[in-house]
């Protein structure tokens, strides 16, 4: 979990400045190896839909400058633009695969920094924890759509299943409910960034074979919370006796 402090300074010429920085690390790219019109325009829409959805998200909670933390998600943000405009530009054809690793396994641990970080400095927030997801959900989509290319549509099961929950959660509002703490849920989620990341490479021999326990422990870890959420729904629908009970 991350923190995105409350203060009375604005936030926008930092996260104007990351946006800066997703640009130039997208012009690097463009330098290193060809980047072509289709991975600048991904590039560029991912960096600009993520300034303005966290600008927003920042306003509705009233937290007006990032934590530490958060400056480290934002690095891992700027690391995932890069890894989307590579996989645009390159559609699983001939892409630079020692770069695209490099960014995405740089982006994982990271997301083991910025923990670090707020836990240290004793600050969280739920706004901050929910920026660190989106940033982890988006680089495994896309990390899913690059491997797919190589193993089949299969594997944007691994990718797509949180939006799905998400969509179903609007129509299925037991869907929303929070749910308790677990470290099973957590080491599932790292698994399947580890596991793309390998895939990518192409150095793992049965790597397809990997991918897919990756998407049934996925599948089981959803499939145990759906669970318990819909057993909660139950429990939360059981109608209670009123009056006094005779004895």
């Amino acid at each position: 979990m991350i923190t995105l402090q409350r203060d009375t300074a604005p936030a926008v010429p930092e996260q104007a400045a990351w946006a800066g920085a997703q640009i130039l690390l997208l012009g690097v790219l463009g330098d290193a190896v060809g980047l072509g019109p289709l991975g600048w325009l991904a590039g560029t829409a991912y960096g600009f839909l993520t300034w303005a959805l966290l600008s927003s998200a920042m306003q509705r909670s009233g937290c007006g400058s990032l934590g530490p933390a958060d400056r480290v998600t934002m690095a891992r943000g700027v690391l995932v633009g890069g890894v989307t405009a590579l996989v645009a530009d390159r559609a699983g054809q001939d892409a630079p695969t020692t770069i695209l690793v490099a960014f995405a396994a740089v982006a994982l641990v990271l997301d083991f920094v910025d923990g670090q970080v707020a836990r240290r400095t004793g600050t969280a927030s739920a706004l901050g924890a929910r920026f660190d997801m989106e940033v982890d959900a988006f680089l495994i989509l896309v990390l899913s759509v690059h491997v797919a290319f190589a193993f089949g549509p299969w594997v944007l099961a691994i990718g797509t299943m949180r939006y799905l929950f998400v969509v179903a959660s609007w129509i299925l509002p037991w869907l929303r409910a929070d749910l308790p703490p677990s470290l099973a849920r957590k080491a599932v989620a790292a698994l399947q960034g580890v596991v793309l990341v390998v895939a990518a490479s192409g150095v793992a021999p049965f790597a397809g074979i990997l991918v897919a326990l990756a998407l049934a422990a996925l599948l089981w870890s959803f499939g145990h919370d759906v669970r318990w959420l819909w057993r909660s729904r139950a429990i939360a629908q059981t109608p209670v006796a009123e009056g006094c009970s005779s004895v």
